[in-house]
């Protein structure tokens, strides 16, 4: 038999396909509009120097508001892509708001247009709530939010659509009609694009063109050091295939911080304020900095997030000032015990006054493996501090010291639950073989193990519960450096092994087996490898 169509059937195959045109129309009206909106955005807040970029704001915000449990998964799933994630993320929901506004906006162009004002309010407020935040940010989404709402409302004017699909219902000679109105609909969208492509450009072009902190960077010429690191014993460094070198190279160290954009910092107009409870403020420029006796030291950095066996700890040549000089100018109360840094995008991060004044090498970095700081690790100055976990010590892009006490001030990562001082644990970790690992022979069992500002005395390796084993270790670099070790594990018996490993530092301490999450104190635990011998 043919096929049959009912009246009823025809209707609705006429009346679908300018329903579909109709929602298309939507959909690329809305993210053409929320494209032009975010790149007025972003030229507005380069023009005004100011902090309030949308996306930024958002992700900021984001941040600050996110539990624990969610940042440490972030961290642990994506390391130092979590921040890169978390921007794709909020593009997508941009998207996904934009292009469903678009449709509703189609049908009832006014509620659209609302929509999108009510949306810009989300990172305006998000700007003002930031640590640097002021009125002004709020600007930039203001600004991009009536530019958006005016594109969608003339895509939805410019448009007889929705009176075509209406027509259609009724009468099916109007079927396809939604078309008649193309050209129009095409001529808004090419404007809309323009604006947002104009827009992303010319923003970028101010941006770089005020700040070129790659090329200031690379123009640096660091001073020589007044007390150059101490020299490495030539067995510092194993060599042991698949054992961390002793230097952390500068790509391949670690970098965790709340920080959406890596803040660029002009080093010709950088100052760092040193006030609070002092008996004198001081305000110090890059080039007071590179005219002091700078020192250069080998420090181990550990992120307290890290697991146990984890990868967020490297070591590097630092070069710098030694804070408790510039705190020796300034002279701190007596009833001072914390110094807080401030960066430059409002972080902030209190330092137990105690340890940089008790004669452990913390510096103010201008230098690291030989070269100025990278603009991801702090540039143009940041700090390190021995023997302490980075949310405590490792303030990046500081703009400002403030002496004060524990009792009148919690930094940022204090606020949200962990602990005010804290040393980094000690701890050992197992390179070689990697878990899982099927391997054969007499095996190379190596790792790193740091106790910084304590010194790595001895490390031991067992296998399956057995006998703890004493490993090699390399030659001291010093304290507040890792040490890598080796053990030889001599004709081992086919079949599945797990090997552990354990440190002692320089006072006799034993590393405890105990496992800890990092919240909020660090991690504990001897790391373990699972392995199959063939």
């Amino acid at each position: 038999m043919g096929e049959l169509t009912t009246p009823r059937d025809a209707r609705d195959a006429a009346t679908w396909s300018p329903r579909v045109a109709l929602a298309a129309r939507g959909v690329v009206a809305g993210l053409l509009s929320a494209a032009a909106a975010l790149g007025v955005a972003e030229l507005v807040a380069a023009l005004m120097t100011s902090s309030g970029s949308p996306l930024v704001a958002v992700g900021g915000a984001f941040i600050d508001a996110t539990p624990r449990w969610l940042k440490e998964f972030a961290i642990q799933a994506f390391g130092e892509n979590d921040k890169r994630v978390l921007l794709v993320g909020i593009s997508v929901t941009v998207a996904m708001l934009a292009a469903v506004i678009g449709v509703v906006a189609q049908w009832r162009p006014r509620i659209g247009v609302a929509a999108v004002l009510i949306l810009g309010l989300v990172p305006a407020a998000a700007a003002i709530s930031r640590p640097t935040g002021e009125a002004r940010d709020m600007v930039p989404a203001v600004v991009g939010a009536v530019v958006g709402a005016g594109f969608l409302w003339l895509f939805s004017r410019g448009s007889d659509a929705r009176t075509s699909v209406v027509r259609s219902e009724h009468d099916d000679s109007q079927a396809g009609s939604a078309s008649l109105s193309r050209r129009s609909f095409l001529a808004v969208a090419g404007a809309a694009a323009v604006v947002a492509a104009t827009a992303g450009v010319v923003g970028r072009a101010i941006i770089n063109g005020r700040v070129e902190v790659e090329a200031l960077r690379a123009a640096l010429r660091l001073p020589r050091p007044a007390s150059p690191a101490p020299q490495l014993p030539a067995s510092a460094d194993l060599e042991v295939p698949g054992v961390s070198s002793y230097f952390t190279s500068n790509a391949d160290f670690y970098r965790v911080d709340t920080a959406l954009v890596v803040p660029s910092v002009d080093s010709r107009d950088w100052e760092l304020r040193v006030h609070g409870l002092v008996a004198q403020e001081r305000t110090y420029s890059f080039d007071d900095l590179l005219a002091m006796p700078l020192i250069e030291r080998d420090i181990t950095l550990t992120c307290v997030s890290n697991e146990v066996g984890g990868d967020l700890v490297g070591n590097a040549r630092w070069l710098g000032v030694p804070v408790a000089r510039l705190l020796d100018e300034v002279g701190p109360s007596d009833q001072a015990d914390q110094v807080v840094s401030r960066s430059v995008d409002g972080m902030t991060i209190g330092t137990p006054l105690q340890a940089l004044l008790d004669g452990r090498d913390a510096i103010l970095a201008v230098g690291m493996n030989g070269e100025p700081l990278p603009v991801e690790h702090g540039f143009p100055v940041r700090m390190v501090v021995p023997g302490l976990y980075g949310y405590v010590s490792a303030c990046k892009w500081i703009a400002e010291m403030e002496v004060t006490t524990f009792d009148a001030y919690d930094a940022y990562w204090v606020k949200r639950g962990w602990v005010e001082e804290a040393p980094i644990k000690l701890s050992a970790r197992i390179d070689t073989p990697r878990p899982l690992s099927k391997v054969s022979g007499d095996i190379q069992v190596g790792g790193v193990a740091w106790a910084q500002h304590l010194g790595v005395e001895h490390v031991e390796v067992r296998v399956d519960d057995g006998v703890w084993q004493s490993a090699e270790l390399a030659g001291d670099g010093g304290i507040d450096s890792w040490r890598q070790w080796v053990w030889s594990w001599q004709s081992p018996e086919p079949g599945n092994h797990t090997l552990e490993v354990r440190a002692t530092d320089r006072t006799g301490y034993v590393q405890p087996g105990e496992r800890a999450e990092p919240f909020p104190s660090g991690s504990t635990g001897w790391h373990s490898v699972v392995v199959t011998v063939t």
